[in-house]
């Protein structure tokens, strides 16, 4: 296809979104418009570098809402749609499975759909050119033991309410290319790191509870294994998935970065040592607790990043310990970005760990 001048990017203020709206616009020249519902786990204030920029537009809207989304496609005439909003915390989808349900089902239905009817009535050429691009996860591939990876052809097996949500919004999107040739690419990336990302997650509430001196929660034994992801190389593979893809194709992205969550954790608390040591003079190392596991912790995910790396010449340029330095390094020179999500949205608290029905 033709290099797309204009991409509809849905979640472009949540931290996979912003980092694709930021290459985007900042490096690539392509304008975006970013539809966000501003959820709990959106900032506007990770866009601040491009939001100044004539290719950024913004329109905060609902992607449930079938007739907003005919009306910002509809003026906004993109070439593309980049589809990352969603729910994606696993231990929020433990404490309320709806929202995830709700987002990442409906709403990527009810995307599917406007963006079908809005691709339908394109001209030819434009209409050969356009894709929907869904950006998915790893963890729809469930648990895997000590050895292999997830490749494209790796059976779905969702283990969590969150992993099941977007492996259902998967297959909808297959069934939207097969049913109705719509021109569909996917991607399911491992876990992404890096700057602006919500201090809900592993990597920034080890930062952040490291640098107040507060207790560093680990699940378990902290034996699970995770594939690190920086986020900007994750930005540059979806462009890339977007730009040169097949469609119908799906594309698996992962770092090449395998690593126990106990280390994850020990290493952020030697970078912390080293770029802010403790007053008292004491290790962050000495802060890690052990508490009880989440439900359902999925043992080990890795992924196979070869088709992408051969079909579109993509790797990582971040290792783990060159991304995770840059992140660690960013949260301490940027508390105004997260200190005020801590006054409100969220204070670190464990999520989780309700197992019971509501009502």
């Amino acid at each position: 296809m033709s290099t797309p001048s204009k991409v509809l990017v849905t979640g472009g203020a949540g931290f996979i979104g912003s980092a694709v709206t930021r290459l985007l616009v900042g490096e690539i020249g392509c304008a975006v418009v970013n539809v966000d519902k501003l959820t709990y786990a959106a900032n506007l204030s990770s866009l601040a570098p491009i939001d100044a920029s004539p290719l950024y537009a913004f329109e905060q809207a609902d992607i449930c809402d079938r007739e907003a989304m005919n009306d910002v496609l509809r003026r906004h005439a993109p070439d593309a749609i980049m589809h990352l909003a969603a729910e994606s915390h696993v231990d929020r989808s433990i404490d309320g499975p709806g929202d995830f349900i709700q987002t990442n089902v409906v709403g990527t239905y009810t995307m599917l759909e406007a963006a079908r009817g809005y691709w339908s009535e394109l001209p030819e050429e434009r209409k050969a050119q356009f894709r929907f691009h869904h950006i998915s996860t790893d963890e729809v591939f469930g648990s895997l033991g000590p050895d292999g990876a997830f490749t494209e052809e790796t059976r779905y097996d969702p283990r969590s309410p969150y992993s099941a949500s977007k492996a259902s919004s998967d297959h909808l999107v297959r069934a939207w290319h097969e049913t109705y040739g719509l021109p569909v690419v996917l991607s399911n990336c491992s876990n992404n790191y890096g700057p602006y990302h919500f201090p809900e997650k592993l990597i920034p509430l080890m930062i952040i509870k490291g640098l107040k001196g507060e207790p560093l929660p680990v699940y378990g034994k902290g034996a699970n294994v995770r594939d690190w992801l920086y986020v900007d190389d994750h930005a540059r593979a979806l462009w890339a998935i977007l730009s040169r893809g097949q469609p119908g194709e799906s594309y698996n992205v992962g770092g090449n970065e395998e690593i126990a969550n106990i280390d994850v954790v020990r290493q952020v608390c030697a970078l912390l040592d080293e770029l802010s040591p403790r007053e008292d003079g004491g290790k962050r190392e000495d802060q890690i607790t052990y508490v009880q596991d989440r439900p359902g912790h999925d043992f080990r995910y890795a992924i196979d990043a070869s088709k992408i790396s051969c079909e579109l010449d993509w790797q990582p340029r971040e290792s783990f310990a060159t991304g995770l330095r840059a992140t660690v390094a960013w949260y301490l020179e940027n508390t105004d970005w997260w200190e005020p999500i801590l006054d409100g949205r969220y204070t670190g608290q464990r999520l989780g760990t309700k197992t019971t029905a509501n009502g």
